[in-house]
């Protein structure tokens, strides 16, 4: 699980999807791995991947829960992955982790707690108003009115 790479993160949606099969793993003959993660990759690329995961970890999307050892189900006959986590744990994690920053509450919404915020200009605007992967990623204030 790739997360914190979708287009609010502070590395803005980069090509960082694909990871590769670990050499310990390829020296045992392992040719693909399931790869999940809020980031996009190159049309180059290949291999078991689900991209784009909407809502982004960064905004407190569904990988921002996820931990090493858990078990995740795939099904793409059904069109779902699934964290194998019983109710309570993701109620207990959820409960635990610091609430997703808003546009209200700063104006540099979605940037890494340790990155400076932005004040002003491109940065801001791109923080405060990018959507999110399953919207194309575009401003908010680019799209038309559908009414």
């Amino acid at each position: 699980v790739l997360r914190n790479a979708g287009p609010k993160s502070a590395s803005g949606m980069p090509e960082a999807g694909y990871l590769p099969i670990p050499k310990k793993l390829a020296r045992q003959g392992v040719k693909d791995m399931v790869r999940v993660s809020d980031a996009r990759m190159s049309g180059t690329a290949f291999g078991t991947i689900v991209l784009h995961v909407t809502p982004e970890a960064t905004v407190g999307g569904p990988l921002s829960i996820v931990r090493t050892g858990d078990r995740i189900r795939l099904s793409v006959a059904e069109r779902r992955i699934d964290l194998l986590v019983d109710d309570a744990e993701i109620a207990a994690r959820l409960a635990a982790k610091a609430p997703a920053p808003s546009a209200e509450a700063t104006p540099a919404a979605g940037l890494a707690a340790a990155a400076a915020p932005s004040r002003r200009g491109y940065d801001l605007l791109y923080r405060t108003h990018v959507l999110q992967a399953d919207r194309g990623c575009d401003f908010d204030f680019l799209r038309g009115d559908p009414a």
